[in-house]
């Protein structure tokens, strides 16, 4: 039946990402998509003169949606677009954050927290690491993130790779499905870390998943068009989906932003 809906797409404004939104879109098209929801790195709110380098700037908001909201129209008889953003939930900026991401329309935010506390003084979540006290801290910004209510997915919840004890591993990444399956959020199985053989997604995470039955999704996680619908990673996720026994979303609802 192959892939229909894909919520993790990017745009060339995070500095990162190649291609422009209509090369993404074709390329769903054709693939017979029948959703495709852009969610570039969101501009983010800091205090001072900071700048993430790896996010779209806050002056690109407007451009990026006025873009997408014109592009809806045209392809409105072909295909559904969504406008969203992949986000962090840093707890001191997080408010501040969604008040300026609402000042334009947006369908929907996807969670992937690529920092602990904060990319201003805070520490990188995609690491190898036995420090509890570094994996605790994640799992909790990232249950607290799903407690807002204003995620409709987390993307690659598994950034962390934990190689202490097992029953530690077991401990925080169980609260971490746990908390998602109570707030009824998916947790993706992140198509760009098996185009790139990164350390996620994990099968032993995958498979605490399918043992506390978890829902899970797929995103592409596209950063170029070629990939807006990757056909050979989603059938690794559903190798994955049947190895484990997972509750696949193939269709997450858009919690609304507000």
């Amino acid at each position: 039946m192959g892939m229909k809906v894909n919520l993790h797409t990017h745009t060339f404004r995070c500095n990162h990402a190649s291609g422009v939104e209509r090369e993404y879109i074709e390329n769903s098209i054709k693939a017979g998509l029948h959703t495709i929801g852009f969610a570039d790195h969101a501009p983010y709110y800091f205090p001072g003169e900071f700048y993430s380098g790896f996010r779209m700037r806050p002056e690109l908001q407007e451009d990026y949606v006025k873009t997408l909201l014109a592009l809806r129209d045209e392809y409105k008889e072909q295909i559904d677009i969504k406008i969203g953003y992949e986000t962090e939930y840093y707890p001191a900026f997080f408010a501040e954050t969604v008040k300026m991401l609402t000042r334009y329309p947006v369908d929907y935010l996807i969670l992937g927290q690529h920092f602990i506390d904060n990319e201003v003084t805070g520490k990188y979540s995609v690491v190898r690491t036995d420090d509890e006290a570094y994996f605790k801290q994640y799992v909790d910004e990232v249950c607290e993130g799903i407690g807002t209510g204003l995620f409709t997915y987390v993307a690659h919840p598994d950034l962390v790779l934990f190689t202490g004890p097992d029953e530690i591993y077991r401990e925080h990444y169980s609260r971490l499905i746990n908390c998602a399956k109570k707030n009824d959020v998916p947790l993706e199985i992140n198509f760009l870390g098996i185009r790139d053989r990164r350390q996620y997604p994990s099968e032993k995470f995958f498979a605490l998943c399918g043992e506390l039955g978890a829902e899970v999704c797929t995103g592409c996680d596209a950063h170029s068009a070629n990939v807006a619908v990757d056909a050979a990673s989603y059938e690794v996720a559903l190798d994955m989906v049947n190895k484990f026994g997972l509750k696949l979303n193939e269709n997450p609802r858009l919690h609304p932003v507000v």
